[in-house]
C-alpha cells in the first residue's frame, strides 16, 4: 500500500509517457527518463538514486526488446559481443570510480547532475550529426559497405569502453551515443541489424550498470516498481503505434527538450559558466526558442554546403527514416522528380 501514492502514480506516469516515446522513436529512454525524475523531484531529487531506478527499469524493458530483434535474426552478434567486451567492464566500474573521487553525498549529487547535463547535450548532438552523416552519404550515392563486415576490434573496444562508462555514471548513451559511433564504423550495416546489435549489447551493458549502483547506492523499490510498471506497457503500446506517428517530428522535439534538459541541469548543479548563486529559467527557455529559430537556418547552410538548395528534399523526415543501404539510384529517381529550384542549374541538372 505504501507504493499507492501520488509520488508512485507520478512515476508511473512519467514512465509511461516516456516509454511510449522510447516505442515510438527508439531514442533513448535514460536520456528522457532520468531528468524527467529529477526535476519531479523524485527520491528527493537525488541523482544516485533515480539513476539506479532508471537503470533498473531499463534492463527490463530492453531485455524484451532485444529478444524480438534475436528471433527475427537482425543482430550481428559478433559486433555485439566486442561493444559487451569493452562496455560491461565500463559500466560497472563507472559508479565506482564516481564514488571514489566524490567526498560526500552533496558533492555526488553535483557530480552527477553535472555528468548527466552534458550527456543529455551529447545526446542530443549525436543526432544532429546522424542527420548530418545520413546527408553528407546522399551526396555521395549512398551508404556502401559490406552487410556483413569485418569487425574493427580496437575502434569497437574504444566505443564499447565510452558507452559503458556513461551509461554506467549516467544511464544516458546506451543508444545515441553507441548507435552514432556504429553507423560511423560499420556504414554498410543495414538499419535493423544497427538498431538489433545495439539492443542485444545494451542488455548486459545496463544489466551490469544496475548492478554497480544498486550495491553502492541501493535501490529505492518504490521509484524502481512504478517506473517498471509505467514504462513497459508504454514501450509496447509506442511500438505498435510507431508506424501510423510521425517520428521525426518527435524527435526533433525530443532533441530540443534533451538541451534544454541538459542545460537546467547544469543550472541546477551550479556550473560556473552559469553561475552558482541562482537558476535561470529564463535562460532555458531562451535556449529552446533560440533552437526552434536558429537550428532550421544553420541546417540550411549544411545543406547549400553540400550543393543542396536551402530547403527541399532531401526532406530531415526522410534522413531521419533513412535506410542506411539505400541506394544512390533510389536517391537520384527521387530528385529527378523535384521541381528545379535555386539548388539546381538552368537546365535542370543538380550538384
Amino acid at each position: 500500500m505504501d507504493l499507492i501514492t501520488l509520488t508512485a502514480l507520478s512515476i508511473l506516469a512519467a514512465g509511461f509517457i516516456v516509454g511510449i516515446v522510447v516505442g515510438l522513436t527508439g531514442m533513448g529512454g535514460g536520456a528522457l527518463m532520468t531528468p524527467a525524475l529529477i526535476f519531479l523531484g523524485v527520491g528527493s531529487g537525488e541523482a544516485a538514486t533515480i539513476v539506479t531506478a532508471d537503470l533498473t527499469a531499463a534492463a527490463v524493458y530492453k531485455t524484451g526488446g532485444a529478444a524480438v530483434h534475436a528471433r527475427h535474426g537482425s543482430p550481428n552478434f559478433i559486433l555485439a559481443k566486442w561493444l559487451i567486451i569493452g562496455s560491461v567492464p565500463m559500466a560497472f566500474l563507472g559508479p565506482y570510480m564516481v564514488k571514489f573521487f566524490t567526498n560526500d553525498a552533496d558533492q555526488l549529487d553535483r557530480v552527477l547532475k553535472l555528468a548527466i547535463g552534458f550527456a543529455l547535450l551529447f545526446a542530443a548532438a549525436t543526432y544532429a550529426l546522424r542527420l548530418y552523416i545520413n546527408l553528407r552519404a546522399v551526396r555521395s550515392g549512398g551508404f556502401t559497405g559490406d552487410p556483413d563486415p569485418k569487425i574493427k576490434v580496437v575502434p569497437t573496444l574504444l566505443v564499447g569502453m565510452l558507452g559503458g562508462l556513461l551509461v554506467g555514471i549516467t544511464s544516458v548513451g546506451s543508444g545515441s551515443v553507441i548507435m552514432i559511433a556504429l553507423l560511423m564504423l560499420y556504414p554498410g550495416l543495414s538499419a535493423v541489424k544497427l538498431v538489433g546489435t545495439d539492443l542485444v549489447q545494451a542488455v548486459p551493458l545496463v544489466l551490469a550498470a544496475a548492478v554497480a549502483n544498486i550495491a553502492i547506492h541501493g535501490l529505492d523499490w518504490s521509484i524502481a516498481i512504478p517506473l517498471i510498471l509505467g514504462s513497459v506497457p508504454g514501450t509496447l503500446l509506442g511500438s505498435r503505434i510507431a508506424p501510423h506517428v510521425p517520428q521525426s517530428f518527435i524527435r526533433r522535439g525530443i532533441v530540443v527538450v534533451l538541451t534544454m534538459s541538459g542545460v537546467a541541469l547544469l543550472d541546477k548543479a551550479g556550473w560556473a559558466p552559469l553561475g552558482r548563486e541562482e537558476t535561470y529559467p529564463a535562460l532555458i527557455g531562451l535556449i529552446g526558442l533560440g533552437m526552434a529559430v536558429l537550428v532550421p537556418v544553420v541546417w540550411g547552410f549544411l545543406r547549400k554546403e553540400q550543393g543542396l538548395p536551402f530547403m527541399g528534399a532531401p526532406t530531415v523526415s526522410e534522413l531521419d527514416s533513412w535506410t542506411y543501404g539505400r541506394s544512390a539510384r533510389t536517391w537520384e529517381r527521387t530528385m529527378a522528380a523535384t521541381p528545379p529550384s535555386d539548388g539546381a542549374d538552368d537546365d535542370g541538372t543538380r550538384h
